[in-house]
């Protein structure tokens, strides 16, 4: 039997009712489904962006300081070490700037150089393997040298260019500038790997 409005439209069946009851779940179910998708995506997207400004940050090699080791333009991944140890790469505030230099002695070490560009801590010469060319480079630093209290002494790999802690300019960097320890190159793809 079927049942008509005053306006003579039929009234829809039991069946028909059960039907497009069926559709709309359907429907509200997706888009539960997508608004549930996109808060988890979101979620995760601001997850991770925390995760990497607070324990590892991301960090753009600029300029030839680091080379051999690091490229300008290298991309690199940072840690934040409960530990400094010397002959870590690290990135760290000097004067407003964030800059990229390896730790080559710690609060009271004495750090000496000799006119060839030979670096000796507490008398003794540093093996740097990492290092293409030995240099005095920019230096009005008067040596032997005493790191200060909660500071490091840091260099640049390339002796010749870089501006470090053997300069006025950038001197000994206090331990709680330090932005974090270079863990791993993620650019450019063929250098991606784990950094020592």
């Amino acid at each position: 039997m079927i049942f008509q409005t005053q306006r003579g439209q039929a009234i829809p069946t039991l069946l028909q009712v059960k039907e497009e009851r069926k559709k709309l779940d359907r429907r509200a179910d997706r888009r539960h489904g997508f608004w549930a998708f996109l808060f988890s995506f979101l979620l995760t997207l601001v997850g991770g962006v925390m995760i990497m400004l607070l324990f590892l940050p991301v960090l753009e090699v600029s300029g030839s300081s680091m080379e051999p080791t690091l490229q300008d333009g290298d991309i690199l991944v940072l840690y934040k070490p409960h530990v400094i140890r010397t002959g870590e790469m690290c990135g760290m505030y000097a004067r407003d700037r964030l800059i990229l230099k390896r730790v080559i002695a710690l609060q009271g070490d004495v750090v000496d150089m000799d006119d060839v560009g030979n670096v000796f801590v507490n008398g003794v010469a540093l093996q740097e393997p990492y290092i293409s060319q030995k240099a005095m480079g920019t230096c009005d630093l008067s040596f032997p040298f005493t790191v200060p209290e909660n500071s490091i002494f840091v260099m640049g790999d390339h002796r010749e260019t870089s501006i470090d802690s053997r300069c006025s300019l950038i001197g000994c960097i206090k331990t709680d500038q330090v932005m974090g320890q270079v863990v791993a190159r993620i650019w450019p793809p063929k250098s991606i790997g784990w950094m020592e």
